[in-house]
């Protein structure tokens, strides 16, 4: 058998960080040293030939000699935070990339740095915060490796500052036959949107140089917004100001007040100048008690009820408060690890243009209904406009929903959810929006191609430079032709 699915509620990329910055946080993929990966959720399992721990460029090269000797697959693997078997598949040699993880250099002036692809954000904040200097865009939380998050191209909540593939100046890559590339918008340059946004499936992204940019202070600011003028607000009160660097909504998930309430907070650019106090990295706290209160929602409506209550208080004990950009991007994620062997989280993510978020989100709350889903939680980002990488998912200016949704993992609750996630995608489409490729692979090929109408061309570019598909994963094996 080429590969063994078992269908059960993926433990998701990330799970939504929502008591007190709405930020997020992923669930680890279990790779043992054996011959079989698997996720947390244990939905997909693979049995792989083997497992290398990567320290060097040399390991790399190696590793790849041996698959073309004994003509296996490869597939990569960052901090393993992907869902969709990404970062495995059957039979293949994995790259286990977490140990090559080292800041090469910091050019302080020109405010970029030159990282390893196993390193993580968390890792790029630590050496970064000393010099005064801050990540520009990168997932809502800093536990993803920087190769994972060029692979799929993330964005995050600045609303000045688009994709990931925006702020990247140049990476190196090691194709199938071990040479290696320099790649950037001036050199190599057909490869730059396809291995941003491109999942691994054109080599091993081996370091890259990323624009950083100022440790600003900024003061946090929340407020209740009707849904309904969401868009004229995201336009007016935060495009239109200067102000405004990040910013956050969420949408209510508690059953009187499901998906129209909603809570804005905004990160607003002070004068206020970076005290020791303010530079010193955020540490979590109070994750046992944190941990409790969440997992009320997943259990009780009462408990989502709760929950929103009790954010309204923290909006309110955090209203004024100053923090610095690193700190913004720095929230508490341990209290999220979720321990039930029978359940699981995971979590899914919708762009739609502004004009059609409140049909949108209209049409969510009828699916969520019908369905029965479990939802606890619903974040709102604004991302700009960005078609440089060819999977693009921001094809225009677009507001992007993710959800947090909790279910059980039998056969048939798993069956349950990949229908009303094939009705989600179906809608956002309509909508004339797309959804985002990290996740869980329910989205039919008919729904991946309409999404991403680049898809066909993206293949066939993956043929060119690979073209004994060398570099593997569940994702191509799902979507290709």
């Amino acid at each position: 058998m080429r590969r063994t699915l078992r269908r059960a509620i993926w433990i998701p990329a990330v799970l939504l960080y929502a008591a007190a910055f709405g930020a997020s946080v992923a669930v680890r993929l279990a790779m043992p040293t054996e011959a079989e990966v698997t996720d947390v959720g244990r939905l997909m399992k693979a049995k792989v030939r083997k497992i290398v721990r990567i320290n060097t460029t040399e390991d790399v090269a190696r590793a790849l000699e041996e698959a073309r000797r004994r003509g296996l697959k490869v597939s990569v693997a960052g901090t393993n935070h992907s869902q969709g078997g990404q970062s495995f598949y059957e039979g293949a040699i994995v790259l286990d990339m977490k140990s090559y993880n080292k800041v090469l250099d910091l050019d302080v002036d020109r405010r970029v740095i030159r990282v390893q692809s196993g390193a993580t954000w968390a890792d790029v904040q630590e050496y970064a915060n000393p010099h005064g200097l801050a990540v520009r865009t990168m997932q809502s939380s800093n536990v993803f490796s920087i190769g994972g998050s060029l692979s799929a191209n993330v964005h995050g909540r600045d609303t000045r500052e688009g994709p990931l593939i925006d702020s990247v100046e140049s990476f190196r890559l090691m194709l199938a036959d071990g040479s290696i590339r320099n790649v950037s918008r001036s050199e190599n340059a057909e490869l730059f949107p396809l291995v941003i946004g491109g999942f691994g499936l054109f080599g091993v992204i081996l370091d890259a140089d990323i624009r950083l940019t100022d440790n600003e202070v900024y003061r946090e600011r929340t407020v209740h917004v009707d849904y309904r003028a969401f868009p004229d607000y995201v336009r007016t009160e935060i495009l239109a100001k200067g102000d405004v660097a990040l910013t956050l909504g969420r949408l209510s998930a508690a059953p009187d007040s499901l998906l129209s309430e909603m809570y804005v907070t905004r990160y607003e650019k002070t004068n206020v100048p970076v005290s020791a106090a303010l530079a010193r990295l955020a540490e979590e706290r109070n994750v046992e008690v944190n941990r409790f209160v969440f997992g009320l929602s997943r259990k009780f409506d009462w408990g989502k009820s709760f929950f929103w209550d009790a954010q309204r208080s923290v909006y309110a004990k955090q209203n004024g408060m100053l923090l610095t950009r690193n700190n913004a991007m720095r929230p508490p994620i341990e209290f999220l690890e979720y321990r039930d062997a029978q359940k699981t989280d995971l979590l899914q993510e919708y762009f739609v243009p502004l004009d059609r978020f409140v049909p949108f989100v209209d049409g969510m709350r009828e699916i969520v209904r019908s369905e029965e889903l479990n939802l606890m939680n619903v974040t709102v980002r604004y991302v700009p406009q960005n078609e440089e990488a060819m999977l693009s998912y921001a094809r225009q200016e677009s507001l992007a929903l993710v959800l947090l949704i909790n279910s059980k993992r039998s056969a048939r609750d798993v069956a349950k959810l990949e229908a009303a996630t094939r009705r989600l995608v179906d809608l956002a489409l309509e909508q004339g929006g797309s959804y985002y490729l990290t996740y869980q692979l329910f989205p039919t090929r008919e729904q991946f191609a309409k999404a991403y109408p680049q898809a066909e061309a993206f293949f066939q570019w993956k043929r060119k430079w690979d073209p004994e598909l060398r570099f593997m994963n569940e994702f191509y094996a799902r979507y290709a032709p």
